[in-house]
């Protein structure tokens, strides 16, 4: 299965999710695929991956942050803004999944997707 179709499955599966990415943690992108049903008013601009590239900044320096309290490695991160949240699952060393989700979005069933994605995203690695 294609990296594309495993996102499409993700962001058709989950009520209220914009988008979802496949990305470096250097904010390099891989593959992304964006909700058909967006609004017109989309804070995401019709792409995730800036919003996954600024935000990967904060990744780094909490990983730094968890290394420093002695927390183990960082598997994911959850950032509520006031129009969109944004999650971030680490899916290998240097590559991260991260979700877009409307404000009234299940936040619990699109992290369940995310991990339901995890192992077939690690096989097409």
């Amino acid at each position: 299965m294609s990296f594309e179709a495993i996102l499409r499955t993700l962001v058709d599966e989950g009520k209220g999710i914009l988008g979802a990415a496949l990305m470096e943690s250097d904010g390099i992108p891989i593959d992304q695929v964006l909700s058909e049903s967006s609004s017109t008013e989309d804070p995401l601009g019709g792409d995730l991956t800036v919003a996954g590239a600024e935000f990967g900044r904060i990744l780094s320096e909490v990983a730094k942050a968890s290394d420093a309290i002695g927390g183990g490695g960082v598997s994911e991160i959850v950032i509520g803004l006031s129009r969109i949240s944004l999650i971030f699952t680490r899916v290998e060393e240097e590559i991260v999944l991260v979700v877009a989700l409307q404000p009234e979005g299940n936040l619990g069933h699109a992290r369940y997707l995310m991990r339901r994605s995890l192992m077939a995203i690690r096989q097409d690695l």
